[in-house]
Parts: structure tokens; sequence; C-alpha cells
């Protein structure tokens, strides 16, 4: 095919071929292997070429154009540089913020101008046999090339290095050819080097680059049954304010893919947002807690018993100091733009939140775990960003390692009036150091006793491994947060800072006692990660999740009471020496649904303190505005039932969700609530879709 802007007897190749004529040519070895090379590119290419409806809902990062506009135009020439050119005609390697591809020029190749104007020659009469291929060859791309660089390809390390010329190249529009690019180019060069994105990434942008799908890990857990008042009336669990599983679930929905079921975890859906529940009155009770009773929307006749708490916000000029360790994940499956990058605009955010006179430390784990920045105040930001901004991805994962590491630099500096916290970034992927992860978890526990804890930040997707980082956050004492955007760092780092950094109480656990007069049946909506014994309520030495400063925790019953006619169990045949259901227990209780006990400890005693309340039949009226975030509250553990199944939600549908969440939507100040709409809207889609 000819180009409409050149005489009909030339092509972008006469080009080629002209500009590379006063190169020497290479050996004949590489000629032969770069013939053969772009022969098979090109049918690999041909044979596998394809896209995807869903391609263009996946959001993209900024091209750096004016990086590549300030580039020379020059050629540099050796062996394995005419090598890549031909390459370079049958495979694409497209100008992204992702990591770009960096060829090291080999050495000990003699130069020949005739024999690689020769290859180009062969290699251009085989192209042309596919007109459709020269069409494609249009827009130029660059190829950055650097000095050889020893390195494994398997963990490539991210080295910052100034590019030396720009190289023209043609490129082809699709993902899948610029694997090809990458794949034929390391058969020559004997090394690779990878140059980190840019610092400047969109707060929704996700990786543009191919992404290794299917080793996503999650706990696997059934979702808890509907329970029998008169088999079990207490139900006992440990609260959660994590709120991984929602922006996990929000990154796979945005790519129009349906989230795994193990994924979601329903509390923790409702607990990413914040609600408007009453305050404490004073201080002297870290949090305030409310009941309230609703009608079920999915299921007439059955009743939602709506467990409310808010702790009190800490003034900032009231914070304590923080003694923070950031340990950072520098391991070869950081190197994608969604991943360090992000974390180290993370970690800026978050230094934006801390007072001056607090103190920043930074180690690193991987292939080897090592300290970036010993103890800092944080009014030296200079010097805390010059740290972070050099870090570099490359190498294999060492968790144990550099957990051992941070709570070293955590206990060096440690102060008892203040928050020592460590906070772990990472993608999940711990394969080497503590392997046990039996000894790793009593290692954090042990640490938690003495007086720090641990929060744990997620990042990426295709080795994410939540079921570790959730447990090792629960040993810690910590949060466990999911950050696939800027946005949501924003949203973690800094709307919730004080949230995530200062914890107003610990080892909190709810325990409710149904009456087997009014209820006959009940199910708790979630925690099946969280459940505890009914003897470990009043047990002080069993560990529960903590709230912090400003939290809101909401947990949800579903019942059905002994009038309705909604009973999923039948009533024994063979219950000998069991009153009725139904049958008045004590008469004193008959307005009374059930019973809820709240057990927490503040964060410097080892005592714990009792909170108690009934479920009334009749419950007082709640104010609209409360009313209103009980009603979103709903929809949100409507729509993780559906993404789950929708085992006990009946008819109910994802339209049902988006009525009751757009009716009950508030003030919205963030726009998380119409996120969450949208987000209903795409679960629908993607279901639809065969």
């Amino acid at each position: 095919m000819t180009d409409p802007k050149q005489p009909s007897n030339h092509s972008p190749m006469d080009d080629l071929t002209q500009q590379m004529a006063h190169t020497p040519p290479p050996s004949s070895a590489a000629k032969a292997a770069a013939r053969q090379a772009a022969l098979k590119a090109f049918a690999e290419q041909s044979a596998n070429h394809h896209q995807g409806f869903w391609a263009r809902l996946r959001l993209t990062l900024n091209n750096r154009s004016q990086e590549g506009n300030a580039m020379q135009k020059k050629w540099i020439y050796s062996g394995a540089l005419a090598s890549l050119c031909v390459v370079g005609m049958t495979a694409v390697l497209v100008k992204t913020t992702q990591p770009e591809l960096m060829v090291p020029v080999q050495s000990g190749v003699e130069p020949n101008a005739q024999a690689t104007t020769e290859a180009l020659a062969e290699a251009k009469a085989e192209v042309k046999q596919d007109a459709s291929l020269a069409a494609e060859l249009e827009a130029p791309s660059e190829v950055q090339m650097e000095p050889e660089v020893a390195m494994d390809m398997a963990a490539p390390q991210a080295i910052a290095a100034e590019p030396s010329k720009a190289l023209p190249a043609k490129r082809l529009g699709t993902k899948e050819l610029r694997q090809t690019a990458k794949s034929k180019a390391a058969e020559f060069a004997p090394s690779l080097m990878v140059r980190p994105a840019p610092q400047n990434i969109l707060g929704d942008a996700t990786t543009s680059g191919p992404v290794i799908q299917g080793e996503d890990e999650f706990t696997e857990f059934k979702t808890n049954p509907v329970t029998k008042v008169m088999d079990q009336p207490v139900s006992t669990f440990s609260i959660d304010v994590d709120t991984a599983s929602y922006s996990f679930v929000r990154r796979q929905l945005n790519r129009g893919l349906m989230p795994q079921k193990d994924a979601v975890r329903l509390e923790e859906m409702v607990n990413y947002f914040d609600y408007q529940y009453p305050l404490p009155a004073n201080k002297n009770e870290p949090f305030s807690t409310y009941v309230n009773v609703v009608e079920s929307p999915w299921k007439p006749g059955n009743k939602l018993v709506h467990i409310g708490i808010k702790g009190y916000q800490i003034e900032r000029n009231a914070l304590p100091k923080s003694n923070l360790v950031f340990l950072l994940d520098v391991s070869g499956s950081m190197g994608q733009a969604d991943k360090l990058p992000l974390v180290k605009q993370s970690m800026e955010l978050l230094l934006s939140q801390l007072n001056p006179t607090d103190t920043v430390a930074i180690a690193v784990y991987a292939g080897a775990a090592g300290t970036v920045l010993p103890p800092t105040p944080v009014q030296d930001k200079q010097t805390i960003m010059q740290a972070l901004n050099n870090l570099q991805a490359g190498g294999s994962t060492a968790g144990g390692e550099g957990i051992q590491l941070a709570y070293q630099l955590a206990e060096a500096n440690y102060d008892k009036n203040a928050v020592n916290r460590v906070i772990l970034a990472t993608d999940g992927d711990f394969n080497v150091g503590i392997a046990n992860q039996q000894e790793l978890k009593g290692f954090i526990e042990r640490k938690r006793d003495s007086g720090i804890y641990l929060s744990v930040l997620g990042f990426g997707q295709g080795n994410y491994h939540d079921n570790l980082m959730q447990s090792l956050a629960q040993n810690g004492n910590g949060v466990a947060a999911y950050i696939d955007t800027l946005s949501e760092a924003q949203k973690v780092l800094v709307h919730q800072a004080t949230a995530t950094l200062f914890t107003i109480a610990k080892d909190v656990k709810i325990q409710v006692e149904f009456n087997p007069a009014t209820v006959a049946e009940y199910r708790l909506l979630g925690f099946e990660t969280r459940m505890l014994e009914k003897q470990d309520f009043n047990n002080d030495k069993v560990d529960a999740g903590d709230i912090g400063a400003g939290h809101t925790v909401t947990a949800i019953y579903e019942i059905t009471p002994v009038a309705s006619e909604n009973k999923l169990i039948d009533n024994p045949r063979y219950a000998s020496n069991k009153p009725e259901q139904g049958d008045t227990v004590d008469n004193e209780n008959a307005n009374e649904y059930g019973f809820v006990k709240l057990r927490y400890k503040l964060p410097d005693e080892d005592n714990s303190k009792l909170i108690s309340l009934p479920i009334l039949i009749d419950q007082p009226q709640t104010d609209n505005k409360l009313q209103q975030e009980v009603n979103f509250s709903v929809a949100v553990a409507g729509f993780a039932q559906l993404l789950k199944g929708g085992t006990y939600t009946g008819n109910w549908q994802y339209d049902d969700v988006i009525s009751l969440a757009q009716a009950n939507k508030g003030e919205d100040e963030y726009g998380y609530r119409t996120e969450f709409i949208q987000l209903v809207r795409k679960a629908k889609m993607a279901k639809a879709l065969p």
C-alpha cells in the first residue's frame, strides 16, 4: 500500500532504507536473527489481532507529548539496533505513560552498512506481502535507547536514567502487538531497562498495559445463613472498618468485569461510606451507639435491625504526635503505573496531613530489606520526598524481612505518648521472608501488644493477595484499604486521615440476643470473616476490631418476626421440652425484638467497658436525615448481596438499588454516593453481557 502523500513508487520503507545506508552492518548472525524475528512477529500479529468492546471503558493516562517533542530525532546504529528496527516494523511500542522499554546497545558487534541494508530489504519484501500491515506503519512512536545494563528479565529493575537519542519507529494500535515487540526485542538484547512512569498519575487512571488476570487471592467464605432463634438466639462478631472490598469491586466494575464473589465483603461495602449518625454526647464514651428498625425492601414482612456507631472526631490541634514508618514494596511486581508511582503520590498526600513535629521513616523490601530514610521530622518534607521519589521497582519480594526492619525503626523512635504505626504499601505479593504466615501474624500480634500498630494499603491488580493483607491488618490493630486511584488515596489518607491513624477504641465487639417470643429467624448481613464465639464477648483476651477517630460502623440484621409468613426453617416435629415459637418468655420484654450489647477498650486500657440497649418493636421515630442515612446503607447492603448472587433478596434487582440509593443520596459532598449509583448501573450492564 502506498502513502497518499508520496508518489506511488515511494514508501516509508524507502526512507528508512536511505537513512540506514550509511550505517555499518551487523554480523551475519544478527542479520539472520533480525529477519526471522520480523517474519515470526508479523505472523503472530496477523493471527491474533482483535479488539474488545470493554476496552473503551478503561480510563487511561495522558500521553507525555512534551517529552517526545523535546527529544532529538536522530538515529543511532549498531547490529542490535538494526535488529530492533526490523522488529519495530512488525510489532509496536506505543508511547504511553507505562514504563517504557529501554533496549541497550549490544557490544562486540561489528558495524556493516551493506549487510544492514540487505537485511532491511529482505524483511521489507516479506512484509509487503500483506498490504494491510503497511497501512498501519504510518504513525511514529519512540523507542528510547540506553547503554547496556545487566538485569534479570523475570524481575526488571526500574532505573531512572536520562534517555539518549530517540529512534523513530512505526506503531500498530493494539496492546497485543506491544507485548510482541517486547518479547522480540528481548531475543536480541541481553538486558532490558524499564524507566518508571511519570509522577503526574491521574486520579482515576488505571494501568493501560497488560494485567495478569486470575492471580488475585481472597479468603473464601460462605454467606451467613438464616438462623432459628429457638436454636441459637445469640450472635457475636467483631466490628470491621476496612474498606478494601469496595475499592476492588469498583475497579472491576469500571473495567466492565463482575467481581469474584469472595472479593465482595458486604460490611466493607456498607462501611465504605461515612454516615451522619448522632455524635457521642461527650468524650467519656468514644462513640455513640443507636439502633433502628426498618422494613426489608427485598422481602416484605421481614425487618432490618440497623445498628450504627459513630466515633468522636479529634480536632487537629488536639491530635497526638505520630511516629510513622512507611514500609514500601519495591519488588518487580510493583513496576506498573498504578502501583509504586501511585504509592509515592499517596504517601505525599499523607504527609500533607501530618504535623511538622511528627516523624516519618521509610523502609523498603524487595530482594533484600533496607532503610531508605531514618526517622525524620515532617517539617523536613523535602528530604522525605526526595527519598520517596528515588525509589524504583525491581527484585523479588521479601515482605517478612521488611516488616521486621520497619518495626525496628518504629521501636527506635518509639514514643509512648504518640501514635506508633507502620503503614505497609504493597500489592500483597509476599513470597519470601517470614514464609510461615502464622509466624508472621504472631510477630505482628506481639508488636501490637507492645504499642506499635500496623495498617495495610493495597495497590494494583493481578497478584493482589487480599487474604493475607486483611489478616495482617486485623492482627496489627489497623485498617486495610485498597487504593486503585489517586481519588481513593485522597479519601483514605486526607479526608479520613484521623480515622486511619488515630484509634479511639480497640477490641470492639457486638453481641445481639434475639427474643424468641417476637423473632423467629435472623441473619447477619456480612461480617462472615469476623464472627466470634458467644463466650468471646466477655473475654478481654480475645482480639477484635478497632475504631478510629470519626469512624462510622454499620451492622445490619434481617429478622423474621414470629407473625410473618416468611419463615425459611420449619419447627422441629420432635422438639420436646422446648417452648413453642412465639410463647411469651417474659412479659416485661414483649415489646423487644432483642438486646444489643457492645464491648470496647480505650486505647491505653486492658479492661473492657460495656454499652447495652434494647431493640424495640416500636422504635422512636427518627428524623428524616437519619432515616436517609439508614436507607442508603440498606441500598449498599442490597447491592452487595446481588453481586454475590442474591440468595436472600428475592425479586429485588439492580434497578431497585438505584431507586433506593438515588432517593437517599443526601448531600454527597465528595460524590462517593453518586459514584456508587454509577457502579450499580455498570454492574447491571456487565451482568447483561453473555
